[in-house]
């Protein structure tokens, strides 16, 4: 197992080394940079930047520097230094910018996959051994609903109904009034009075699609001659369900491990802008369009760092939940 890990390890370092190298060329493929883009929102609103001052810009910020001098200095502040540099649209340094609102994102996102979970599994056992009963077809139903119904769709529904018939705003994750306050227990209350309408709908998409998988994989483990013996010796129907083919039907989940850490950081960066939540997606988008290539770099390869150690975690579980599985 420990070789197994470090096997792992020893091949994450030059994939991150890949990912950043590549991260930082794609981030520079669209025409101009960031002072481009400024200068492009300046024009929009009627004032101009003459090119000495351009000039001035590029040079502080380094764009004059040839691609891999750029790429060098990013890549070995952060190494040595744990300095991921300077947002140039927001003018304040990167890490700042990131863990102001890690938090609130990773609370919002273990909260959906909690919720995804709690809905999927129970929902999925029920429907595999109850097939083509009323409820299975209700909730293959649900499931197909709430599959093609897009997340930004549904958090404007939810957004409504609360404000018609609770007389409460839940856009965004904090009452105007505590938006800027330090934290106290009044401000945490109102969190959790918006807190629930991101969870729903992060978690609804989710959880529609595993409620398939789970219902799937326990139709083909159930009727296996292992599941028949365990009945034969007597053994109560609940635990036969339980014990041997829920905990093969839950490889999906286990395996999904490295896509739930990353989206604990990015979150879903289209609802979150609808419910204008202070997360970190809609700070990526909006790193994206500006072209700020150390804020959206910096993003890219802590998400590309969460993936490599959630896809080491998945195989891990999996080797442990399934003795079917072994590795060389």
């Amino acid at each position: 197992m420990l070789s197994y890990i470090f096997q792992r390890v020893l091949w994450a370092i030059p994939t991150l080394i890949l990912i950043s190298i590549l991260t930082f060329i794609i981030i520079q493929l669209p025409p101009g940079d960031y002072l481009t883009a400024y200068v492009a929102q300046l024009s929009e609103t009627g004032e101009t930047v003459d090119e000495a001052t351009i000039e001035i810009l590029r040079e502080r910020f380094g764009l004059n520097k040839p691609l891999y001098e750029q790429y060098w200095t990013w890549i070995s502040d952060i190494i040595f230094r744990g300095d991921f540099g300077q947002s140039l649209d927001w003018n304040v340094p990167v890490a700042d910018l990131i863990w102001q609102r890690v938090g609130l994102t990773i609370l919002i996102s273990f909260l959906s996959m909690i919720f995804t979970w709690l809905i999927a599994i129970p929902i999925g056992v029920y429907s595999a051994t109850h097939q083509y009963t009323v409820f299975d077809y209700i909730f293959t139903i649900l499931g197909f609903v709430g599959r093609g119904i897009p997340n930004f769709l549904l958090a404007l529904v939810l957004m409504w109904l609360a404000f018609a018939y609770l007389g409460i705003n839940v856009g965004g994750l904090f009452s105007p009034e505590y938006t800027n306050a330090p934290w106290s227990f009044r401000k945490f209350l109102d969190l959790l009075a918006h807190l629930w309408v991101p969870v729903i709908v992060l978690g609804t998409g989710g959880a529609a699609g595993l409620i398939r998988i789970v219902r799937a994989n326990m139709l083909d483990e159930i009727y296996k001659p292992y599941v028949e013996t365990a009945r034969a010796q007597g053994t109560a129907e609940r635990r036969v369900i339980w014990k041997y083919p829920v905990r093969v039907a839950l490889n999906p989940f286990i395996s999904t491990v490295g896509w739930a850490l990353p989206s604990l950081i990015s979150g879903s960066i289209i609802t979150a802008v609808v419910l204008n939540l202070p997360t970190t997606g809609p700070l990526l988008l909006r790193a994206l369009l500006n072209q700020d290539m150390f804020l959206a770099g910096s993003f890219i390869l802590i998400l590309s760092v969460f993936t490599l150690v959630g896809t080491l975690i998945s195989d891990l579980l999996l080797v442990w939940v399934d003795p079917r599985i072994r590795f060389s």
